[in-house]
């Protein structure tokens, strides 16, 4: 399965991660390094976005909360990727290609 969205921000041509699903930053297991997928972040998420490989977001586009701040801080980030927390789960192992802005599982 190869998912879209659009590229936020890019500094790398190709990542390859964990990922780690956050739906609420209270209650979560993020760890340094893992790819961060959320529907959305604000400032909140600031915490776990600056120690994030890459973020990953379900909406959004290049002004989103999640553009801004990973373009600030050099952080790989692909926006608008549909259903993405309901397509990926924690522990999943991805690789993302910030050339085509597309994220495929792999196996």
């Amino acid at each position: 399965m190869i998912l879209k969205g659009t590229i936020a921000s890019n500094n790398k041509k190709k990542i390859i991660g964990i990922v780690s699903i956050i739906l609420d930053v209270n209650i979560n297991n993020f760890k340094k390094g893992e790819i961060l997928v959320t529907k959305s972040t604000n400032p909140n998420f600031l915490p776990l976005m600056t120690q994030a490989k890459a973020i990953i977001t379900e909406t959004g586009g290049l002004l989103s909360h999640a553009a801004i701040v990973s373009r600030e801080f050099g952080i790989p980030c692909i926006v608008g990727v549909k259903d993405i927390t309901k397509k990926l789960k924690t522990g999943d192992k991805i690789e993302l290609d910030l050339i085509n802005a597309t994220i495929k599982i792999i196996k």
